[in-house]
């Protein structure tokens, strides 16, 4: 595609880019604006913080990625410079001089897909909960439909991507609204899955977040479509006043509706999906033949293997009180507890402030959970005041259920997995041996590594 990058500090246009470096190439969105540009012929270097399983698929691909990021590893042939927004945070002498540069075009990755949406009929999926699975359905649609998609996802699809190039003018993309970044694509569908508290570290409350969706809607044409479910008492204040016509994934619910993921939240993604499909003209029977046989997305219910011990292992991305209870009931759902079945929980709190400011709701969401055991918290952009840890969490867990351990590293996590007839927060060995036991690792951090090491063992 034809990329105007006019809005670059020295009016680079796209017939000029052919070396582009990405900063902050391993997260899961930027990544697939990388494969995009490797897909056109660009010549695609990059750096990040550490190794991880986006950068090596990237490797395997031919990209150049330097680990341990620095002003220095730019390229000096580089035309474009992609970055991360988190980069203006915990690097912010490296923001600063990229920020210098007058010489290349800069862009930040939200902006990279304002870019991208500019020219294309878009449909954007945005809400605190559910918009990788629903992006992920919808492009199943549109791609089993003929339509073509060009699509960017914030997990990887069937086929281990998360990008589509397709060849038609639709667009499919994920919209996370941390920092309003959402704010620069240019949406004509936009589907909010659900809002809920969430990024409190940069929102100020509930009102700062509803503003920030309210902007969105505001930016669909009055010829666009708003799917979202209009009861909802935080939703019905955000459309208010919007142009576009607004369609309640409601009507589209069917709680029969055969999935291969399980739990509630996945039917109304489903919901969310069929509607938007409609928008495009695909029946709503077609729409649920495609979704009967979506796989779901990396790290949403993902089954990892099982051990030699019979214990089934999964790893899933949720991080916040609402997804942890919704993932939990859907394994209740496959797995019921009067059928026998326990659940250990290997839980690694994603920031400081999250787990600080909704500490009561974390503390409250295990209890579908025999067990958790809980990993120390991932920093991320984040600097450990002292005020809390995930030694604090596992008390306030207790104080509900009585089922939750903590970590000082994971060397202390592995080695109380040891197999063993014991259960992890009691005696410090794997649940008993048989078919009736799942370990779950859970976040948006590095928890799946546990799995790695019990995936070895």
């Amino acid at each position: 595609m034809d990329l105007d990058l006019s809005l670059g500090r020295s009016h680079t246009n796209e017939a000029k880019i052919k070396n582009v470096h990405f900063i902050g190439i391993g997260g899961i969105g930027i990544s697939a604006v990388a494969r995009m540009m490797l897909e056109e012929g660009k010549n695609v270097t990059g750096q990040d913080m550490q190794d991880g399983e986006i950068v090596n698929e990237l490797r395997l691909l031919g990209i150049d990625i330097k680990i341990r990021q620095s002003y220095e590893n730019i390229p000096k042939d580089t035309d474009l410079v992609v970055y991360t927004i988190a980069i203006e945070y915990y690097d912010p002498e490296l923001f600063k001089k990229l920020k210098e540069r007058n010489d290349i075009a800069i862009k930040s990755y939200p902006e990279m897909l304002g870019v991208i949406s500019k020219d294309k009929y878009t449909i954007a999926i945005c809400g605190t909960h559910g918009k990788t699975t629903t992006t992920g359905m919808i492009s199943q649609i549109l791609i089993d439909g003929g339509k073509d998609p060009m699509v960017i996802v914030g997990s990887l699809l069937k086929g281990k991507t998360n990008f589509i190039a397709g060849k038609s003018d639709l667009f499919v993309v994920e919209a996370c609204e941390y920092r309003r970044s959402f704010l620069n694509i240019n949406p004509n569908v936009l589907v909010i899955t659900n809002i809920d508290e969430d990024h409190l570290d940069y929102y100020k409350d509930i009102e700062d977040i509803k503003n920030a969706f309210h902007e969105m809607v505001m930016k669909v044409p009055e010829d666009g479509y708003v799917i979202c479910n209009p009861d909802d008492e935080n939703i019905s204040d955000v459309i208010k006043g919007i142009k576009a016509k607004v369609i309640n994934w409601q009507d589209y619910f069917d709680a029969g509706l055969k999935l291969k993921i399980p739990g509630i939240h996945n039917k109304k993604d489903a919901a969310a999906a069929m509607a938007a499909a409609a928008t495009l003209g695909i029946s709503q029977s077609s729409a649920r033949g495609v979704l009967a046989e979506f796989p779901g997305t990396w790290k949403r219910f993902e089954f990892r293997g099982k051990l030699s011990n019979g214990i089934l292992l999964y790893d899933d991305y949720a991080h916040h009180p609402t997804e942890i209870m919704a993932t939990l009931e859907g394994f209740r759902e496959l797995y019921p507890k009067t059928d026998g079945w326990k659940i250990t929980v290997i839980f690694q709190p994603h920031l400081f402030s999250r787990t600080k400011l909704l500490l009561d709701d974390f503390a409250k969401s295990f209890s579908d959970a025999d067990e958790v055991l809980v990993l120390p918290i991932y920093y991320a952009r984040e600097v450990d005041d002292g005020t809390i840890s995930s030694e604090i969490l596992a008390g306030e867990i207790n104080k509900h259920t009585n089922n939750a351990k903590s970590f000082s590293d994971f060397n202390e996590a592995e080695k109380s997995l040891e197999v063993g007839p014991a259960s992890p927060t009691s005696q410090g060995g794997l649940p008993e041996m048989g078919d009736k036991n799942i370990i779950v690792t859970m976040g948006a951090g590095e928890a799946s590594k546990i799995g790695d090491f019990l995936l070895k063992k």
